[in-house]
Parts: C-alpha cells; sequence; structure tokens
C-alpha cells in the first residue's frame, strides 16, 4: 500500500492506493479554506492541516487496520504559496496568510539604472512591482518585523507536514510554487549569480529560513516515533518527496510528455504539461518544476476558477442548497439540473472568468455580456460554465503556441470534472475527445506514483504510470454544439478583453477598485 496526503484548500484527504492505483480506503476531513480577520485578509492555521493529517490517518487505521499494516510508503501534496513561519521549536508563529488573501506590500526593490532601462523596454515594470506586492514574505516582513526576526523556517504547507511526520525541514523541488526567491529554470533557490531571475530580488528571504530541497521521487526522511504515535503511521515508513497538488494532478492524469495536456478543474482552473525542455508559458511566467525529474509543468491559470462554482452557490443557489439538504445529496448535483436546463450558448450570456487578473490582464475584471428578459438563473450558471471552459481553450491554444507541440489527447481532473456535463461541455467547447480518470482523487494518485516509484516498486516514473493511471470515461465533442461555441469562441469571446480593457481601467480610476 501507498499512503497519500492531499492537504487542499478546503478539505484533507488520507488515501490508501494499491500498485495498481486503486483507491483501497480514503477518508477526508473537511474545514473552512480560511478566515477573514479583515476584508480581504485570507489566513489559517497550520495545525489544522496537522490535526486533520492526524485524525484522517487514525480513522483509517481503525477502519481498515490490515491494509494500514502494509504502508509502505508515504507521500504528501498540498496546496500552492501557502506558507508558514515557524520558530526554532517548530511551532507556528502566527496564523498564515492564504494563496488567496488580497493584501499587498509596498514595493522596497529598487532596480539599478540598467534594470531600470530594461524593465521599461520591455514594458514590465508595472509586472515586477505587482509580483513584489504579493509577496507574503514582504508583508509579514514590513508589518509584522517581530514575526520575521522569530522566523526560524518559512515554509511551504508541504514542507511543514513533512517536518511533522519526520522532524526534518526538507521539501520537493516540485512543491515550490510561489511568491519565493526560487529559480524555477534552474529547479534550485535563487542566488545572487542569477543575473536575469528578479525572485531573490523580489522576496529577499534568508537562505537559512528556506527548506532543504529533494528531488522528487527521492526520499525526505522516516517517520519519527513521535509522529507514528500521533498518526499511527508506523515508525520508520519512508517519506518520498512528491509535488504540488497541481503537479501531482498532471502525473495522475498520466500526462508525462508534451503530446498530452491535463485540464484541473479546482478551486484555480489550470491547463498544464510536461516537458523535457523549459520554455515560459506566458512571457516572463516560469514554468513549475515536474514532478519528473528535470521536467517542467508549464501552466496557464483561470484565476479563482471553478471556485466560480462556490460563488454561484453562495450568491444564487439558495433554493438548491435546501433542496441538496433534504435529498442529502451534494448541491452541485441539484446545480447540474441547472445545466440541462440552458441551451449551449446559454441563450447569448457570455461570462469572461477574470474574477481575479493576472499578470498579462492586469486590468481584468470579471464580464458577463448578452443579458436579456428570457434569461433566468440557469442561463447564468451554464455561462460561468462555459466561460470557463473558454478561458482553458483560450490556454491551451497558447501553450501549443509557446511549447511548440500540438496535443493528442487532453485530460480532466479535480472536483468539478466529477459533473459528466460539465466535462460534456468542456468536450464540446475543446471539440477534442476528453478523458476522466478512474478516480477524480488524482492529485493523490500522483502523489502515489512518484512514491511508489521512490520506494522502488517500479524502475521508472512511466511504468508507474502504466500501471496506476486508469481512464475510465471518454467524452465526445457533439458536432452541433461545437459550432455554436466555436463561434462564440472565436467571434466574441476572444475580443471581449481587448474592447473590455479601457473600461475596466476606468472603472477602477472612478470607483477605486481594490487592486487583485
Amino acid at each position: 500500500m501507498i499512503l497519500s496526503i492531499d492537504c487542499g484548500t478546503q478539505s484533507l484527504r488520507a488515501i490508501l492506493f494499491s500498485l495498481k492505483g486503486e483507491i483501497i480506503d480514503k477518508e477526508q476531513i473537511f474545514y473552512e479554506a480560511y478566515t477573514s480577520p479583515k476584508p480581504g485578509w485570507h489566513v489559517q492555521n497550520h495545525e489544522l492541516y496537522w490535526d486533520s493529517l492526524c485524525k484522517a490517518t487514525n480513522i483509517l487505521q481503525k477502519r481498515s487496520p490490515e491494509n494500514f499494516k502494509k504502508i509502505q510508503g508515504v507521500g504528501v501534496t498540498t496546496l500552492r504559496g501557502t506558507l508558514v513561519s515557524l520558530d526554532e521549536k517548530g511551532n507556528t508563529l502566527s496564523p498564515s496568510i492564504h494563496w488567496l488573501d488580497q493584501r499587498m506590500a509596498e514595493n522596497d526593490y529598487k532596480p539599478n539604472a540598467l534594470m531600470k532601462f530594461g524593465l521599461k523596454l520591455l514594458n514590465f515594470k508595472h509586472t515586477v512591482q505587482k509580483m513584489e506586492r504579493k509577496g507574503h514574505c514582504n508583508w509579514i516582513r514590513q508589518n509584522q518585523a517581530e514575526i520575521w526576526n522569530k522566523t526560524h523556517k518559512y515554509i511551504q504547507t508541504s514542507a511543514y507536514l513533512n517536518y511533522k511526520l519526520s522532524g526534518g525541514f526538507k521539501d520537493s523541488i516540485a512543491s515550490q510554487v510561489g511568491y519565493i526567491p526560487f529559480n524555477y529554470k534552474k529547479q534550485r533557490w535563487a542566488n545572487s549569480k542569477d543575473l536575469f531571475d528578479f525572485s531573490q530580488k523580489l522576496y529577499p528571504i534568508e537562505n537559512e529560513k528556506l527548506s532543504e530541497l529533494i528531488k522528487p521521487g527521492e526520499k525526505i526522511g522516516l517517520v519519527s516515533k513521535e509522529a507514528s504515535e500521533l498518526t499511527a503511521i508506523l515508525a520508520g515508513t519512508p517519506i518520498i518527496a512528491c509535488g504540488s497538488d497541481k503537479s501531482c494532478e498532471v502525473l495522475g492524469m498520466g500526462v508525462i510528455n508534451n503530446k498530452m495536456a491535463s485540464l484541473s478543474f479546482g478551486s484555480m482552473a489550470t491547463v498544464q504539461t510536461t516537458s523535457k525542455n523549459y520554455f515560459e508559458p506566458t512571457r516572463f511566467f516560469p514554468s513549475y518544476a515536474s514532478v519528473i525529474p528535470d521536467h517542467w509543468n508549464p501552466e496557464i491559470a483561470v484565476y479563482r476558477g471553478f471556485w466560480m462554482i462556490r460563488w454561484f452557490k453562495n450568491e444564487f443557489a439558495f433554493k438548491e442548497v435546501q433542496e441538496a439538504a433534504k435529498k442529502d445529496i451534494p448541491v452541485e448535483e441539484v446545480l447540474n439540473e441547472l445545466l440541462y436546463k440552458s441551451p449551449p450558448g446559454a441563450m447569448g450570456l457570455i461570462v469572461q472568468p477574470y474574477w481575479q487578473a493576472g499578470l498579462e490582464n492586469k486590468n481584468a475584471k470579471g464580464a458577463m455580456i448578452g443579458f436579456g428578459e428570457v434569461h433566468k438563473k440557469e442561463h447564468v450558471y451554464r455561462a460561468v460554465i462555459e466561460g470557463l471552459a473558454y478561458g482553458l481553450l483560450d490556454g491551451m491554444q497558447r501553450l501549443q503556441k509557446r511549447g511548440k507541440t500540438k496535443f493528442e489527447k487532453i485530460a480532466l481532473s479535480g472536483g468539478a470534472s466529477q459533473s459528466d456535463e460539465i466535462c460534456q461541455i468542456t468536450a464540446d467547447v475543446f471539440n477534442k475527445p476528453l478523458v476522466r480518470g478512474r478516480t477524480h482523487e488524482t492529485s493523490a494518485l500522483g502523489a502515489a506514483i512518484i512514491t511508489a516509484y521512490g520506494i522502488g516498486a517500479f524502475d521508472s516514473i512511466d511504468k508507474a504510470c502504466k500501471n496506476m493511471v486508469n481512464y475510465a470515461h471518454t467524452f465526445e465533442p457533439n458536432s452541433k454544439n461545437t459550432k455554436i461555441y466555436k463561434a462564440l469562441y472565436e467571434d466574441i469571446y476572444l475580443k471581449m478583453y481587448k474592447k473590455l480593457e479601457p473600461f475596466y481601467k476606468r472603472i477602477k480610476e472612478v470607483t477605486n477598485y481594490p487592486e487583485d
């Protein structure tokens, strides 16, 4: 057995996998994604993640004691960009700033004359300044100096759980995603020799505060006696370096080269591939390290992504929430009924899902156009789902262009991929067959694959994937629907941002709309 720990934004899963990629048992602990002590602030106590891990593994052990005894390796995959400050004893110093937090630091970086000229020439000054302001480490240094001065380690959530399990401050190279001093091309911490890497200048974290980096598939450590007593995992069990949730998802869908793309329908919607060559998916934006050693996962994201389902549910679906509660089923199952009620194209409603601006579209805000008296709740919901599919298709096409490839196969994963209707809409928008895995727990499966390889159960990652990745369903595009989506995408969606950007910019000036 392989034990995967998948710590996400809204829950933690402890899952037992066989070497055939089958889920033998699973325990999921739900929690609030964050608390908001002030508007725009989103924080989380990292003890909650550890306590949830302990609770989940103990439940698994009690329910499946014989299977639990067979665990030969542990792999940890977690949400990205949520780091924790620890003191010298390994205790958290304050609630951690969540990846969804909107607070901004001040700009401290002062480029020299040559750098100023280069930034101006490339029209990159605003982007660099925004990247610096988004650095949570900078905000802590500027506003909580007493916390930063006491910080012995400033590490990813994955490193925190690895530390709690093993006692060592080690983490996978493939888990380093966020506003940190990391050289993505060289897959190591940035240093003064990296002339064209801004990260060390923008995020000046002292080297001693950072984790020791381990290649994916290599041993991070062993489960300690103390951790064993709290988790019920046998002391001495190897802990294998895995990667972030998104990188593990890519592997969990069997995407091991750039002939295949992975769509992730999670809180952040992404399209990714795996490449043996480094390239920037968008200008000045890095490719993240893959869980396949010395490879990369170029990624284009729709920020907030399928979090928008949660937004829709909270703001518009009170009736559906009540109905789901009465039937004791997930709300998303009831929401699927809304998709059946609306035709492709949502009767002319089109959403551009820029609920949060990116580095390339710095003035973007979300847009929904085409309203008329015919439109009801179901049209709004379908337009949201179609808009997300348009955003991912745009990302896929840009990845193909930048990577000089053409994807032969598209794989779907993430929570929203459990909806057949959402998958079918995506197939129709992409006009390509899409495959869905036998399990939607693809992050955990990816962690299990690299862990199985790390303990020597397979002599290559390719063999591990062939044995453990299974596809359960293929969604073929509906030619009638694809014609509608092709016209809406090419004639309307792709032209929306260019036409609306001046209005977004002016709205921000007039209303002092907060910066994302």
